[in-house]
């Protein structure tokens, strides 16, 4: 069975959740309010509306209640500078407390009903009576949410290795699995230390641009293999992945020479 579903993105996160439209006409870059577990919340539509197969789904779909007007999206901006300034006071009294924990960023509720602090920890951390706290001190409900290490460079940004603006905080998709078998593919270092980003994981571009890698991997010759040129039979050394550009070294006699070739014009044993 197919339904109808749009896809929403909330603020500080790159993951795209599926909502039923519930009957409206929705476009790409709509603020909407949607039904969450939680309640209300805003998000905007980056993907339009699609039909899928049921079985697609990980949980119940919930719907889009209503578009958001100008007015409500100002609201939230507006809240969550306000939410923005309470850091040092929340960071203040968490450290009073002791807690092993790291305060990253205090953000509000779109209808500014409740603050939601997100942190970082290595451990779990019992903060039933800091929730109470800082309830009392910000005259709120508080909401505590852990996070990751890349939901942290994500929210606070920065510059990756490259020099560029880190691939988590343009947008560019999630890539929470990122292994070293990618790098491997990449023909990249495989220490830890060369290939990690401000998050201390290994870079999310390495799994942006696994697919261009492996589907390259699959085509070439591997490095070892017999394959036939217009020069001759010869061994396969290196291959350029991005170029298609293939290596090939021959020995005739006591002379050894190697020869660059575009992927189209070696032909393999099994091509012959």
């Amino acid at each position: 069975m197919q339904i109808d579903v749009v896809g929403v993105k909330f603020k500080n996160s790159n993951h795209i959740y599926s909502f039923s439209p519930n009957g409206l006409n929705l476009k790409q870059g709509d603020y909407v309010i949607v039904e969450t577990d939680k309640g209300q919340d805003l998000g905007v539509v980056i993907k339009e509306q699609e039909m899928i197969e049921a079985e697609e789904l990980n949980s119940s779909l919930k719907n889009v209640i209503k578009k958001a007007d100008e007015k409500t999206v100002k609201n939230a901006e507006k809240f969550d500078e306000d939410a923005r300034k309470l850091y040092p006071t929340v960071k203040k009294i968490v450290k009073d407390f002791g807690l092993d924990m790291k305060v990253v960023q205090v953000e509000a509720s779109f209808d500014n009903s409740r603050y939601i602090v997100n942190f970082t920890s290595e451990n779990r951390v019992d903060f039933r009576e800091l929730v109470k706290k800082l309830a009392e001190t910000l005259k709120k409900r508080v909401e505590l949410r852990q996070i990751g290490n890349r939901d942290e460079v994500r929210m606070l940004g920065g510059f990756g290795p490259c020099g560029k603006i880190c691939c988590c905080v343009q947008n560019m998709g999630e890539f929470d699995h990122v292994s070293m078998k990618m790098a491997k593919n990449q023909n990249l270092s495989l220490n830890p230390n060369s290939i990690s980003g401000l998050c201390g994981k290994l870079m999310c571009c390495i799994a942006y641009e696994n697919g261009v890698y492996a589907e390259a991997l699959r085509i070439m010759p591997k490095v070892g293999t017999i394959v036939q040129t217009k020069d001759g039979q010869g061994t396969v050394v290196f291959n350029d992945l991005l170029q298609k550009n293939v290596d090939v070294k021959f020995v005739r006699g006591d002379d050894t020479e190697i020869k660059t070739y575009p992927l189209n014009e070696i032909k393999t044993k099994r091509e012959n």
